[in-house]
């Protein structure tokens, strides 16, 4: 592993926090960048600023990660963040310095009090990748990283779902929703009574729960192919060469360091990869050593058959109304097609897909504001 990149991790955590919250309408996740980074190198730092006596929670969560927190508590009336900010720049900094080993620094944040920190570690000859929320981040940064990486488009953050309320305002569209996507196990909030949505029909309930239930039954192996599919994909658009199987290997471990093809019922990681290849989930040719060969994703995946099917369900839906939102659509398409997933097709999220779907003139697809969610109507309606 001589070659492969050594990787700082630097979290503005009030930054990402806040945004996710106020334009994500949810909990930041620190898995999909971790997962992210894992195709692309190895994580030796992790650290993450701000005030930890607004982010209790929190802690929890990266401290699972294997963060390490830098308090910056302060004085009543003093500027958190203007301390945060210097004190994560002068880390960085003094890093790159005194660690030469490390060659990448990932600054996640969107604020543009970091340009000058980016800009100094590229002229000290180190590549730097860039995270944040698409609509908390200044246009100043992204263009001045090596790579930026917006936080709602990684795998494993969805678009907050869209809930009718009995009330009809639209002053509450944003601000109150904050119990979508990536709510953590454990936290509630105290709801207005007024509020509270009305209960399911039973019909309702018993639907998704024989939905629940037919995914329960078969999640092992669609979870493992998926896995490995997507796994695939990130390292093609992220390495730009071949992928082989150690490098997989190494990659499945970095995102899950308990992976191992035994718990799946495999003796070696090349059975695994000849179960998957002979279900077409990916493709294996000769690699540069033997034993390790070079694995591909599928030319074609019955694209075409998943655009059909997408556009059907956009179609069923959207009888009665003017769009469909992109939230809950995916559970729409495996009631109708249980073995569903746009992984194996190489796409990275759902989002990703239908993106792709409206570039081939299947459907159409546009962000809406008010509704802060993607909406989409078939092609021409």
């Amino acid at each position: 592993m001589p070659n492969e990149e050594r990787i700082a991790l630097f979290l503005d955590y009030e930054n990402l926090a806040l945004g996710a919250r106020d334009h994500l309408g949810g909990e930041f996740e620190l898995k999909p960048i971790t997962d992210a980074l894992a195709e692309r190198g190895r994580v030796v730092v992790r650290r993450a600023y701000a005030d930890w006596s607004y982010f209790d929670e929190d802690r929890r969560m990266l401290t699972r990660a294997q963060v390490e927190l830098i308090e910056m508590t302060q004085r009543m009336g003093a500027s958190r963040k203007n301390a945060a900010d210097i004190k994560m720049a002068v880390d960085a900094i003094e890093m790159a310095f005194s660690k030469d080993y490390i060659s990448t620094f990932v600054i996640c944040t969107g604020d543009s009090d970091f340009t000058p920190l980016v800009l100094k570690l590229r002229e000290l000859d180190k590549r730097v990748i860039g995270f944040g929320v698409r609509d908390s981040t200044s246009k100043m940064l992204p263009p001045a990283c090596d790579e930026f990486l917006y936080y709602d488009n990684l795998e494993g953050v969805e678009p907050l779902p869209s809930r009718d309320t009995s009330s009809g305002s639209g002053s509450g569209a944003s601000g109150d929703k904050k119990s979508g996507r990536g709510k953590k196990p454990g936290k509630t909030s105290v709801k207005d009574p007024a509020q509270t949505p009305a209960p399911e029909s039973a019909a309702a309930v018993a639907d998704e729960e024989e939905s629940e239930d037919a995914t329960r039954e078969d999640t092992k192996q669609p979870d493992l192919a998926v896995l490995v599919a997507q796994t695939v994909s990130g390292l093609q658009s992220s390495q730009g060469g071949e992928v082989t199987a150690s490098v997989l290997k190494r990659t499945l471990v970095r995102k899950d360091p308990t992976f191992s093809e035994a718990d799946y019922g495999f003796r070696a990681f090349g059975e695994l990869l000849r179960h998957l290849a002979d279900r077409n989930v990916i493709e294996l040719s000769e690699g540069p050593a033997k034993g390790d060969p070079e694995i591909l994703l599928p030319e074609t995946g019955n694209k075409e058959e998943a655009f059909a099917l997408l556009r059907s369900v956009v179609d069923e839906l959207s009888k009665g109304q003017e769009s469909v939102p992109l939230s809950g659509l995916k559970d729409q398409l495996r009631r109708k097609e249980p073995g569903f997933s746009e992984k194996k097709l190489g796409y990275r999220s759902f989002l990703q897909f239908s993106r792709a779907a409206a570039t081939e003139g299947v459907i159409a697809l546009d962000w809406s504001d008010v509704d802060k969610d993607y909406l989409l109507e078939t092609a021409g309606s």
